[in-house]
């Protein structure tokens, strides 16, 4: 019978991070990973806190979205930003750093190609693996807390309801079961290294996350509830906006669903 729980010694012993994961929360069942680190009345506050729950009851993604994982084989986490160098660096840099940890974590350990949709989704051959999303608590103009949750498709080999892109899992890749723990050392390993040009350059993100995204160049269309806007997907810019050209001119997007013509 396969192993369920998440080992926390092993998963210690692939760590290998100064800040990110060392003060690690586990829990069985929360309702959002992303509500519990951002309540303050939690009393977490340490940089790089990071909680894993194996079952959420109210996860979810952008717009609300609901997000649902089987238990005991994904991995849904969220991780807790209190360090006023990334709180004063732009939201959406740290939003591409996080995608680009996922696929290279993932393409360390597995051999899998990644590519990366705007603005916060992993996909192996076009399927969807993983989805990020980011709050924050702020008084005034300032940050405070910043949470991003992860959730990142594993073991789980089916997938009920219905979506806008078809999911798949690192198992239903590669055919074999994989270890969680070591996955997530490996992120946040890659995560931490890529906090750092957060820090100190921004554009060696955008570059890495540029080459790894392969809509660039295609003719999409974006929705948001009722917006539809159709155009090239030029670029995106040095704030991490997407640059949808249109009649010749280039018109930035803040936000919307990206899909292919």
């Amino acid at each position: 019978m396969e192993k369920q729980f998440f080992d926390l010694e092993y998963f210690d012993l692939k760590l290998d991070t100064d800040h990110i994961g060392r003060h690690f929360v586990y829990a069985s069942e929360v309702t959002s990973t992303n509500n519990f680190l951002l309540d303050e009345r939690k009393k977490y506050s340490q940089n790089g806190t990071v909680l894993l729950a194996e079952f959420q009851s109210e996860g979810k993604g952008r717009k609300q979205r609901q997000w649902h994982s089987q238990p005991n084989a994904n991995l849904t986490f969220s991780i807790l930003l209190t360090d006023p160098a990334l709180l004063s660096a732009n939201p959406n840099i740290i939003n591409l750093a996080t995608s680009l940890a996922v696929a290279v974590s993932i393409e360390n350990l597995y051999q899998l190609r990644t590519e990366l949709k705007w603005p916060n989704d992993v996909l192996i051959d076009s399927k969807k693996v993983a989805g990020i999303l980011l709050e924050s608590v702020s008084r005034g103009k300032r940050i405070e807390r910043l949470v991003i949750g992860i959730g990142i498709n594993v073991n789980q080999t089916a997938f009920q309801s219905k979506f806008n892109i078809e999911p798949t899992s690192i198992r239903n890749e590669t055919g074999q079961k994989v270890d969680r723990e070591r996955l997530l050392a490996e992120f946040l390993n890659c995560f931490e290294e890529q906090l750092s040009y957060v820090k100190r350059s921004p554009s060696n993100i955008l570059k890495s996350w540029k080459l790894k995204c392969r809509m660039i160049g295609e003719r999409i269309t974006i929705t948001d509830d009722d917006f539809v806007k159709h155009g090239i997907f030029d670029d995106i810019d040095n704030n991490g906006f997407l640059l949808l050209k249109t009649d010749g001119k280039d018109e930035v997007m803040k936000f919307g669903d990206v899909s292919l013509r």
